[in-house]
């Protein structure tokens, strides 16, 4: 793992220059043509059978965390981009079958049901297609010519189907910085941030090649407790811009938060948005997580000082789609 060391410390940032600041990050960060001109799996690839059969050694005592939010009407969001809370209807339910209505023989009985929902609506990855830097995807190809009305038919999610299964490592920062377990929103978690949490939690931290890291802030505790509010698309703590060459260097696999957007908002540059994504899915080519619910497995860290896991979570694989619904598995 080779971490670059000459990105801007966030006070070197010209908040009037967003575009000059995304072109050098790209420039310093890009893996264009690092797995050859026809990958389709990005930051993926560092996560390979070797990293797998390792994590599956983390397994010790059983223990499984859910890290998804519930899909329901109940959710963050408030129609953003046409981006609206699952609705979840009833096709047969049991009612229908006391009344004998359902058509079955020999008093079969049974019930369907159908979900309605955005895939980025709740617990989500981003998939390589979801960000475009000035027209091109991730690799350098025409954004055109991979993300159409028929979808992306050439990293669309179902492409990461059977590879996102290894050693996750939680990231508390808001347990080490905040207060009582919560940064504020605006909070811009810096490389030096993620690295004074890596030795607060100690070696079971330690950043390996083909990780997937998930970073928790405590804002999705907070909205839990004092109800969404700007929870989808408000401000929020995140990762600074200036962690690009940390997520690049480190060699990760993907990384997830528990927030809506990953990186700080508001961010950090005047007239800008999500300028972090603009570099790290189209030129680094990372899995991105947002909406990820990792509080009862943070509880869990803290109480035994093991922040490694074996982690699963393969998104739906819902052909063309440019990011997915997804219930990650944490097993300790």
């Amino acid at each position: 793992m080779s971490v670059h060391r000459t990105a801007p410390a966030p006070a070197e940032l010209d908040p009037a220059d967003p575009e000059g600041a995304i072109a050098a990050a790209a420039a310093r960060c890009s893996n264009w043509g690092r797995w050859g001109a026809d990958d389709v799996h990005g930051t993926l690839n560092h996560l390979a059978a070797a990293e797998r059969v390792a994590a599956g050694a983390l397994i010790r005592r059983g223990a499984t965390f859910s890290l998804a939010q519930r899909f329901d009407m109940n959710g963050p969001q408030r129609g953003w981009r046409r981006r609206t809370n699952p609705v979840h209807t009833m096709l047969d339910t049991g009612t229908d079958a006391e009344a004998g209505i359902q058509g079955f023989p020999h008093g079969l009985g049974g019930a369907d049901d159908v979900v309605a929902m955005p895939l980025q609506c709740s617990t989500q990855w981003d998939g390589l297609g979801h960000i475009f830097d000035h027209g091109r995807a991730w690799n350098g190809r025409p954004a055109g010519q991979v993300v159409t009305s028929a979808g992306d038919h050439v990293t669309g999610i179902e492409t990461a189907a059977d590879r996102i299964a290894g050693r996750g490592v939680l990231l508390d920062v808001g347990r080490v910085f905040g207060e009582n377990g919560e940064l504020p929103d605006g909070f811009a978690i810096t490389t030096e941030h993620l690295e004074a949490t890596v030795a607060a939690h100690g070696p079971s931290a330690t950043i390996r090649r083909g990780d997937i890291v998930v970073v928790r802030t405590g804002q999705l505790s907070r909205a839990r407790r004092e109800g969404w509010g700007e929870y989808a698309g408000g401000d929020a703590p995140g990762l600074s811009f200036t962690t690009a060459d940390w997520l690049h260097g480190s060699e990760i696999a993907a990384l997830a938060t528990d927030t809506w957007g990953f990186e700080v908002r508001p961010n950090e540059f005047y007239e800008a948005f999500q300028p972090l994504h603009q570099v790290a899915i189209p030129h680094i080519g990372l899995y991105i997580g947002e909406m990820w619910d990792p509080d009862a497995l943070a509880a869990d860290c803290a109480a035994d000082g093991v922040h490694e896991f074996f982690l699963t979570a393969a998104p739906l694989p819902v052909t063309g789609a440019v990011g997915a619904p997804v219930n990650p598995i944490a097993v300790k």
